[in-house]
């Protein structure tokens, strides 16, 4: 846009190019105050495009580092489990991703996101159904890798004791029906636990979840705990794998490799700033970049912190149960 120096040597142009006549230099001066008028639309629209880019090619990349969430749980899996499990162990955390993308491509984006519109209702979306009539791919891959990650955290606590096909069932099946719901229900503008549902949030209040604390974690953390009590412990772990006797003393089964529940952990903490930080994109305000840098903060001490004091707490245990406190990392 001009400056007012600009603006004045543009009327003084006008005024020299009319030759006085008042007719002509109102059409100098319509003129170049239209062309003024589409500059400035052309930088609005550039600005808005450029807006648009930087927060997809952002949300892409804090979507992959969620998906890489998946690397991180498969080595906590396959360092926790014996060595005899390992492939099996393995595999369900590749089936894991690859179920998931099916599904929540095909209908469980549909349930979370649909558009209610033609059928509107606070229990599960109506439209969408293999990304049908849906523009914004970036948020379908973010939201793919949450789905992805309630799934596979069920992972370890069915370690060594499902088959591959029940797992298999069980990965499409909640990432496209049980996952979805939950979404809807909180995060889609219908769900009845919405703030922003029409006619009213829930207790006026509704359920806030900025990054998945309830969503992804509460629902993949219940859905380990059904999983727990219908399929019991390992095997030879309370009772004899032979004849069936209780054992006086329960086997202590103990993962095979140190290094690769580290090098999980580790990773999952690296992944944990795209799934804090990266959920700040989906917010429409300006200081979108301020709540992501305050996301990553505080993952960044919450780990830390979580980690001190986890250590400090299994050293007094060890001190009070062994009569003596030393560092020690395994589970």
């Amino acid at each position: 846009m001009s400056t007012t120096a600009e603006a004045v040597e543009d009327y003084n142009n006008c005024v020299a190019s009319s030759g006085g006549a008042t007719d002509a230099l109102l059409v100098c001066v319509t003129s170049r105050l239209s062309q003024l008028e589409e500059q400035v639309a052309a930088t609005s629209q550039s600005t808005t495009t450029q807006a648009a880019y930087s927060r997809d090619v952002f949300l892409v990349l804090s979507a992959a580092l969620v998906f890489y969430m998946q690397a991180g749980f498969a080595m906590v899996c396959a360092g926790a489990v014996r060595r005899k499990n390992l492939q099996n162990t393995m595999l369900k955390n590749l089936l894991d991703a690859c179920g998931s993308a099916l599904s929540f491509w095909s209908v469980g984006y549909a349930f979370a996101f649909g558009d209610g519109a033609k059928n509107a209702n606070a229990f599960i979306g109506t439209t969408n159904f293999f990304l049908m009539d849906v523009d914004d791919l970036a948020f379908w891959v973010f939201q793919y890798a949450f789905s992805a990650a309630a799934v596979t955290i069920v992972a370890g606590t069915l370690a060594e004791r499902c088959k591959m096909k029940a797992y298999f069932l069980y990965s499409v099946f909640l990432s496209g029906w049980v996952y979805p719901i939950v979404v809807h229900s909180i995060w889609s503008g219908e769900g009845f636990l919405s703030p922003s549902k029409p006619g009213g949030a829930f207790l006026d209040v509704g359920v806030i979840d900025f990054a998945g604390s309830g969503v992804v974690h509460l629902t993949g953390g219940v859905t380990a705990l059904v999983a727990t009590h219908i399929l019991g412990s390992r095997r030879g772990r309370f009772y004899d794998e032979v004849t069936g006797e209780p054992l006086e003393v329960p086997m202590e089964i103990r993962g095979h490799s140190i290094s690769l529940q580290m090098i999980g952990t580790m990773i999952l903490w690296f992944a944990w700033y795209g799934f804090n930080a990266g959920s700040a994109l989906l917010f429409d305000v300006e200081e979108a970049h301020l709540v992501a840098a305050t996301a990553a903060v505080t993952t960044t001490l919450a780990a830390g912190t979580g980690g001190i004091a986890a250590l400090g707490i299994n050293m007094l245990a060890q001190g009070i149960i062994h009569g003596e406190s030393y560092y020690d990392i395994t589970p």
